[in-house]
């Protein structure tokens, strides 16, 4: 790679360029695909500035890498945000919200990987619990459990299996993009929508129903006379 040279930054510009060096990272890392390829040599050949610049405002590759991740935590946090229509009922929302994490993932892979691989215990990396996205997710099952749709109680084991199908379906899709999938959005919100109807679901026959459970309470409701 071809060292870019740059001007001088003027003073007060430190903000700027710390947002270029997580963009080159993030480049680096849709680039090759994993954090172990990306030096700080890179980066700072990429940004155009000495390694030491980049010392400046992360103390190693792994602080700077764990910024990228957390900004990347940041942005979908934002876009699941946005595909919140509170006109929906939360069950709906939550579905859309699950959505827009898989879209996440599928447009930023490198990140997504990065983010969702393991990590010391502490890191940035790890702090799933206390992410945007989590807590949004918690915020959407508690208005189910208001609406009625799930059991009241801690909506924290709900949103780690609901966060396992999102992660699941997207990872998949990440990886084996050549399976037969078919219309990779259907397939999504299929998982999505089976994975929070399915959560209502076992609210309604009890927690860890064997098979057998579950298909005696359908062919009950399928017998049941319809409704007036």
């Amino acid at each position: 790679m071809t060292p870019t040279h740059r001007p001088r930054s003027p003073r007060g510009s430190g903000a700027a360029l710390r947002a270029e060096i997580l963009d080159a990272t993030a480049e680096l890392l849709a680039r090759t695909g994993h954090s172990g390829a990306v030096s700080i040599r890179e980066v700072s050949t990429l940004v155009g500035v000495s390694a030491p610049s980049i010392y400046r405002h992360f103390a190693d590759k792994d602080e700077l890498i764990e910024a990228v991740v957390a900004r990347a935590f940041e942005d979908l946090s934002g876009a699941m945000h946005a595909a919140g229509d509170p006109a929906l009922s939360a069950m709906s929302r939550l579905r859309e919200q699950g959505l827009a994490y898989v879209r996440y993932a599928l447009e930023h892979p490198a990140q997504y990987r990065v983010a969702t691989a393991p990590a010391a215990e502490g890191g940035a990396v790890d702090r799933v619990l206390t992410s945007g996205a989590f807590q949004l997710f918690a915020t959407t099952v508690r208005e189910c459990m208001d609406e009625g749709t799930m059991t009241p109680g801690d909506p924290t084991p709900i949103v780690l299996e609901l966060w396992a199908a999102a992660h699941g379906i997207a990872s998949l899709l990440i990886a084996k993009p050549f399976l037969p999938w078919g219309e990779v959005e259907a397939t999504a919100n299929r998982v999505l929508a089976a994975a929070c109807v399915g959560r209502a679901v076992l609210d309604l026959i009890g927690d860890a129903p064997e098979p057998d459970e579950i298909t005696d309470w359908l062919d009950r409701l399928r017998r049941a006379p319809p409704a007036p």
